[in-house]
């Protein structure tokens, strides 16, 4: 896959808008030159104009009519003019005139337009005016109307533009090649942060999960929320992986102790003749820890499950909680009748939560299944289970030993080593609970455990609560004892 840098589209882009307001800009300056240029241009064929209509003067003749005295007159020798009277008649023109007929100016108006002579481009003015001849006779004298055509080559003009428009070409593309320069060397300083962070992630592998975002991204205000996302992604991560660390060597010790014991059992049966009684019984022994070891894979495989379900699919199916209850106590009656342990279920209706009636089963019956192991008999087990507007709350108490304080923190570990029930008088895994908080969080849930020893324990169970599904019949609300044997 090709690689893009960021830095290199950033500078394209800034250079890019900078060269279209260059060009812009140039051409704006062009075209304020042309008309300052032709504007002084105008000014000074109106100014030669007026010189020449100033050189009209008196013929001094019967006609009374004008002559051009050209007596103190400097023009260019490039500019062209034309003066004639009213009549038509010429009064002088330049030498190198190749201008229109007289005629084809039939306006009496001022006015400015452009020829071509000799392959030159000149702009021309055609002056109006008016000299009278003899004011001091009667009647103020004869007015003889005077048309001054008078013109000047534009090379000049676009001479200038032509270097405007170059000095600020040169201009722009010195500011392109010093904003591209600048540009780099600031982004190459800008994104050091960046390059820092990056660099302490490529560190990051199997053996070093360490990860601590360097300062400059830390006090970056772009690159602060990712450093902090980064930082607690590794920790998460970390904390995962030691986990599933944990979890494989714990339950590598397990296994092991279990298939030790069935292979210590086995070869003790094979060292000497035994009788067909002690051949039943060594059998016997070694199925129970088969039945051990089939169990902790089981509870394995169905923790990985529970954990691997994903939000949504919790989300897809609802169940009430109540009904789960209630058959997970049916389900241990026999277990706490032989405990001589009191189960007292208490419930406040229907109370449908985000759950797979599978989960939700199991979650009840290890919560229900852990009072039982761990309460005394002639005791009580209270179940209640109470909806509230937005959630559903589900206590398991028992009146048991409970649990150390320093232990509790690590009750939903797996395999924990505080969890009194990996106790071999009770028959646990340790995974039952590890189980029920992987079930609570994937349905968005809580779960926490409040113990205080020789006391008894309390599990609480918080899930979102759920809309019953219209083809749900409610259920009453029921209390079901399990008596004392």
């Amino acid at each position: 896959m090709k690689r893009r840098s960021l830095s290199r589209r950033l500078i394209s882009s800034v250079l890019l808008v900078e060269l279209i307001f260059a060009v812009a800009v140039t051409a704006l300056a062009a075209a304020y030159e042309r008309h300052a240029h032709l504007r002084s241009l105008d000014i000074m064929l109106q100014g030669r104009a007026d010189s020449l209509l100033g050189s009209v003067q008196d013929a001094e003749d019967p006609g009374d009519n004008v002559m051009l005295d050209r007596t103190g007159l400097q023009l260019p020798s490039e500019d062209v003019y034309e003066v004639r009277d009213s009549n038509g008649r010429l009064l002088g023109r330049s030498a190198n005139w190749q201008g229109p007929d007289p005629h084809d100016v039939t306006s009496n108006e001022d006015r400015i337009y452009h020829t071509k002579i000799s392959d030159r481009h000149y702009r021309v003015l055609a002056l109006h005016g008016l000299r009278v001849v003899d004011p001091g006779d009667k009647g103020g004298g004869t007015p003889r109307h005077i048309l001054v055509i008078y013109g000047a080559p534009t090379t000049h003009v676009w001479h200038q533009v032509r270097n405007a428009i170059i000095f600020f070409s040169l201009s722009n593309l010195v500011l392109l090649i010093v904003t591209g320069v600048l540009m780099a060397w600031l982004l190459h300083r800008g994104l050091a942060p960046m390059r820092q962070l990056a660099a302490e992630a490529e560190n990051i592998s199997i053996h070093r999960w360490s990860f601590q975002a360097p300062e400059s991204a830390v006090e970056t205000r772009e690159l602060a929320p990712l450093a902090s996302a980064l930082t607690a992604a590794m920790q998460r991560l970390e904390s995962s992986f030691s986990q599933q660390r944990r979890f494989v060597g714990d339950a590598a010790h397990e296994l092991k102790t279990a298939v030790a014991v069935v292979k210590s059992s086995l070869q003790l049966l094979n060292m000497r003749q035994r009788t067909p009684a002690e051949y039943e019984a060594g059998v016997e022994v070694s199925l129970a820890d088969c039945e051990r070891m089939e169990e902790i894979v089981a509870r394995m495989l169905t923790l990985a499950r529970a954990e691997h379900l994903t939000t949504a699919e919790h989300a897809a199916g609802t169940v009430d909680l109540a009904v789960a209850v209630v058959a997970s106590a049916q389900q241990f009656q026999s277990m706490a009748e032989v405990r001589s342990v009191t189960i007292a279920l208490a419930t406040s209706g229907p109370a449908f939560v985000f759950l797979p009636a599978e989960e939700c089963s199991l979650l009840c019956s290890n919560l229900l299944l852990n009072a039982l192991q761990h309460s005394p008999t002639r005791t009580e087990v209270k179940v209640l289970l109470h909806p509230e507007a937005e959630m559903v709350e589900l206590r398991i108490e028992d009146h048991g030993d409970g649990i150390d304080p320093a232990l509790l923190p690590h009750v939903f570990e797996r395999f924990s080593r505080g969890d009194p029930s990996r106790s071999r008088n009770t028959g646990g895994t340790g995974l039952g609970l590890a189980i029920c908080k992987a079930i609570v969080d994937k349905a968005g849930g809580t779960i926490a455990l409040h113990s205080e020893p020789r006391l008894g324990t309390t599990a609480v169970v918080r899930l979102p609560r759920a809309v019953r599904p219209a083809a749900t019949a409610p259920v009453e609300p029921s209390l079901q004892t399990t008596p004392s044997a």
